[in-house]
């Protein structure tokens, strides 16, 4: 990976809709070379996917809440990971150092709804205990930040 790899990724994290021409007049290549580096980039696995970033409230979902578990002694980390999967309401799911063993962004339409999803991860078989904190707002999400230049894939 080199520094136009490198522009071109950062570009693409900024705007993910961004045309091959657009991307090939920021890096100063043509577009079927961005187009051959691009796909050699999803290739190997350094660009993932593209997505639409939404705003949850006007979807209905006007309530957020970090979840932290707790896991009994004997439990599969990754059979309980599998199981997390299912859950629609799970919108990032990290394993975590400290107290909790995963932490959970969820999104819920409403405090009822919240209360139904934590019931049923309480519920989950090897979660010992739920820790939840609430998001009364949020002041930025899904922040693009800088990647490193040093970064070498």
């Amino acid at each position: 990976m080199d520094a136009v790899d490198r522009q071109l990724i950062q570009a693409l994290r900024e705007n993910g809709r961004a045309s091959y021409a657009e991307l090939g007049r920021l890096v100063g290549l043509s577009g079927p070379s961005v187009t051959d580096r691009i796909n050699r980039l999803e290739t190997a696995g350094v660009i993932t996917g593209y997505r639409a970033t939404i705003d949850p409230p006007s979807m209905g979902l006007g309530v957020t809440a970090l979840v932290g578990l707790q896991l009994s002694d004997a439990t599969d980390h990754e059979e309980l990971a599998a199981r997390l999967r299912h859950l629609a309401e799970i919108e990032d799911c990290w394993f975590i150092a400290g107290d909790d063993s995963y932490m959970l962004k969820v999104r819920a339409t409403d405090v009822d709804g919240l209360e139904r999803t934590i019931r049923r991860l309480s519920g989950t078989r090897g979660v010992s205990r739920t820790r939840t904190t609430i998001v009364l707002s949020t002041k930025w999400e899904n922040r693009v930040g800088v990647l490193p230049e040093d970064f070498d894939h």
